[in-house]
């Protein structure tokens, strides 16, 4: 089978190569990264680290890392690198308890990442032939943005749906011959759904491929998306704090995601020492961004639990090849898309006058997520009036969107419902088996 590459010569770079580009960059980035971003100066400082003791990308564990909690702490603009009126754009997502992770970009950074969108696009058998369906969320949440600017860079003709709208999104997939779909991997199953209860059998669907991502899937449900299109189904992986997505995606061979090593340094450390742990090895990614001018994360830890190799790849790609994330450190949960951390739930309910005694609950029917969150009424305000139930249930669901920007279905239940446990409270119900 014919490769497609977007930059060849990048992509299929000897390994030695890729190293020697990678320090080069990376004492470059630093020095900027010292000099423009006091917050991490401040970090190397405390750590005795000064620019001349990075002389290479052997020299990358001196560094601190950089954590979630720290890009709260220094929001919104501590970690800024570059200055505003250099910066032309900015996305964002959820903090953990509500304040905003807001990542900025200038035009070069916004360039580069769509040529690493567009690299993933390329993997998937996109060519200035192709029809490229965006239907991932437009604005703040960076899919939508980055898989336009990738289709954009390979000539695509472009059609900016965003999510949502299935049956526009289908009658646009037909009349223009839409060839590649991206959007989250449960949406593509909607969309196959509805299809099929349209009458439509996946040999009359135009599409050959789809690019998957912004939250977990497994290769059962990449199988049932690909009968059910009739496709080949592609992972991409991305943070919004890293550019987004196109960080690390799929080639034909299908296992695993190959990191775009020339922007990127992938580490794996063990999550409780901090220790780089050698490859091959399971732990926690982190990625250092070795090009980024507004935004320029050191060592920043993902919390997703995986493992590097560099196993020759078929495909003749020489990047390295990170696997599908298998859990994460934290709790945080992704729900249709969209980052949900338990604390945020229990900063609504206690504005909202309730105490922290809830469960929330995520299944996965007909390939939607489901997310329902059992809350304790406190003693004064249990009613058993069904209309003083439902209108509670709606005031409170309605502040947990605006916290996280999703619907939960909210349940009030009697005082000591919930059941306690001994240890630490089970939170989270998580049947989608995602593993």
């Amino acid at each position: 089978m014919a490769q497609n590459y977007y930059q060849k010569e990048i992509e299929t770079m000897p390994v030695e190569e890729i190293k020697k580009l990678q320090t080069e960059k990376l004492i470059k980035q630093v020095k900027h990264v010292y000099e423009d971003v006091p917050y991490y100066r401040d970090l190397m400082d405390k750590k005795g680290v000064k620019p001349e003791d990075v002389k290479g990308i052997e020299d990358l564990h001196k560094l601190p890392f950089l954590s979630k909690a720290d890009l709260r702490d220094a929001y919104p603009y501590g970690l800024l690198g570059s200055p505003l009126k250099d910066c032309v754009r900015i996305h964002s997502t959820s903090g953990t308890t509500g304040k905003r992770v807001v990542a900025f970009y200038t035009q070069h950074d916004v360039d580069l990442w769509d040529d690493c969108c567009a690299r993933a696009i390329v993997a998937a058998g996109g060519t200035n032939e192709d029809v490229c369906q965006v239907a991932y969320g437009y604005g703040l949440f960076t899919g939508g943005m980055g898989l336009h600017g990738g289709s954009h860079k390979v000539g695509c003709l472009t059609l900016p749906m965003s999510s949502g709208n299935t049956e526009r999104q289908i009658q646009f997939m037909n009349d223009l011959s839409a060839t590649i779909i991206c959007c989250t991997p449960s949406y593509a199953a909607y969309i196959a759904e509805s299809l099929k209860e349209s009458g439509m059998t996946p040999d009359r669907i135009p599409l050959k491929a789809g690019i998957f991502g912004a939250e977990p899937w497994t290769e059962e449900m990449r199988r049932n998306i690909e009968k059910d299109l009739g496709i080949k189904a592609y992972d991409i992986y991305g943070l919004t704090e890293t550019s987004g997505p196109g960080v690390a995606f799929e080639c034909c061979e299908q296992t695993g995601m190959h990191i775009n090593e020339d922007h990127f340094i992938a580490e794996i450390i063990d999550p409780d020492t901090g220790e780089v742990l050698p490859e091959g090895e399971k732990g926690e990614l982190v990625f250092t961004a070795l090009d980024k001018e507004a935004f320029p994360l050191l060592r920043y830890r993902t919390r997703d639990i995986c493992v590097l190799s560099r196993k020759k790849c078929s495909c003749g790609r020489t990047l390295i090849k990170m696997a599908k994330p298998m859990g994460r450190t934290d709790d945080m949960l992704i729900i249709r898309g969209v980052n949900v951390f338990p604390s945020q739930i229990e900063t609504v309910l206690l504005n909202e006058g309730y105490q922290p005694n809830y469960q929330i609950i995520v299944d996965r029917v007909k390939n939607n997520d489901t997310f329902d969150v059992n809350v304790e009424m406190n003693p004064d305000q249990f009613t058993d009036t069904v209309s003083g139930i439902t209108s509670l249930e709606k005031q409170l669901a309605n502040a947990m969107k605006l916290m996280l920007g999703i619907n939960p279905a909210v349940h009030l239940v009697p005082p000591k419902s919930i059941a306690r446990s001994e240890g630490k409270a089970v939170r989270v119900i998580d049947k989608r088996n995602l593993h």
